[in-house]
């Protein structure tokens, strides 16, 4: 089996060098960039598991480069940055990012948090289709689309499609903050629960939910969620 595949964007020689070694180590295989034009032709060449994204690049906006990894390619997307103010960790996930984690950085952290990208990766796809219809809308998550009753279209990113789709595979089932963690591959931590609350929050506008009354995804108040349409799949 091919060792899981891991690009780089970060513009310090060093930091490139820091996660090579601590992902190779642990099995990975790793592609680094310093600039984003010559890791975006890579992208058509290749499809990485896993992309690291540094946000301060010579080249590019970094944040825009995540909005178009997540929306128009469902990558995984991981931001390892030196900004670490709470306003750019929630612009990052915002924008479609699965995780954000700040330098400086413990290696080990960085092979845990891919593991545990991956770890989740197989649980999205568990599903026989890549379609399911709720209360007017159908979720194409081969295409990260919602399509309304009017046919009109919306994208989500990866990370979001993960959320609907844990939501659609158990309607109107309590799914708790610790369910969630364990079946998105996710770290027990703030971080973790500022992404879903992120995350959560960006589907309930795409589904155009009153976020004074939501009625498809209900907020438990110390317990979790509850999705309260039916789904039929396929």
């Amino acid at each position: 089996m091919t060792a899981p595949l891991v690009t780089i964007l970060d513009d310090e020689p060093e930091i490139r060098q820091i996660l090579s070694s601590a992902l190779e180590e642990a099995g990975f295989r790793t592609q680094s960039f310093a600039r984003a034009r010559e890791f975006e032709a890579a992208l058509k060449r290749v499809t990485p598991d896993v992309c690291l994204v540094d946000l301060s690049l010579p080249d590019s906006d970094g944040l825009a480069l995540v909005h178009r990894l997540a929306l128009e390619q469902g990558a995984k997307v991981i931001i390892v940055s030196g900004r670490a103010q709470v306003q750019d960790r929630v612009t990052g996930l915002e924008l479609g990012a699965d995780d954000y984690i700040t330098k400086p950085f413990d290696p080990a952290e960085v092979v845990a948090r891919v593991r545990a990208r991956l770890r989740a990766a197989p649980r999205a796809a568990e599903k026989a289709s890549d379609t399911a219809s709720f209360a007017g809308w159908t979720a194409h998550f081969d295409r990260y689309l919602l399509e309304d009753s009017d046919g009109a279209e919306t994208p989500f990113s990866h990370a979001e499609g993960e959320v609907l789709r844990l939501f659609l595979d158990s309607p109107k089932r309590l799914i708790s903050r610790a369910q969630m963690q364990e079946m998105l591959g996710g770290a027990a931590s703030e971080s973790f629960d500022r992404a879903m609350d992120v995350r959560i929050s960006r589907l309930r506008t795409k589904l155009r939910e009153d976020p004074k009354n939501p009625q498809l995804i209900k907020t438990i108040y110390g317990a979790g969620y509850i999705f309260l349409a039916d789904v039929a799949w396929g």
